[in-house]
């Protein structure tokens, strides 16, 4: 089976860098950004990104979430995960098939859902 490409996006550089590594170590091939932005870039340029895990509250003119539902409808295949210690979100307020993680989470539950739904 093919590696899955997950792209963490997380404007805390250790959340990211430690969340970045569970995911490598359960055998995900990652990818790092740092806001919605650098994310764009990245699923602009790599056609092989088959999950995202963002955070909501991030720096920049595209929160978290705004960038959720612009993934959904721009690369509707990407599954979609996200993560906030301040808000907490039910299907309404999420793009399709999204999933929701409030902080804190554990990363092995993360590893689960994202094995998963990607491999299905």
């Amino acid at each position: 089976m093919p590696q899955i490409t997950v792209l963490v996006i997380e404007d805390e550089p250790l959340i990211r860098m430690a969340v970045a590594d569970d995911l490598h170590d359960a055998g995900f091939l990652v990818l790092e950004a740092g806001n919605a932005e650098e994310a764009l870039v990245h699923l602009n340029m790599n056609t092989s990104i088959r999950a995202i895990f963002t955070d909501i509250d991030m720096p920049g003119e595209l929160d978290g979430l705004k960038l959720a539902w612009l993934v959904r409808t721009r690369w509707p295949p990407i599954d979609i995960f996200i993560t906030s210690g301040k808000q907490r979100l039910n299907a309404a307020n999420m793009p399709g098939r999204a999933l929701f993680f409030p902080k804190p989470y554990t990363h092995r539950l993360l590893i689960g859902a994202l094995t998963r739904l990607t491999t299905s």
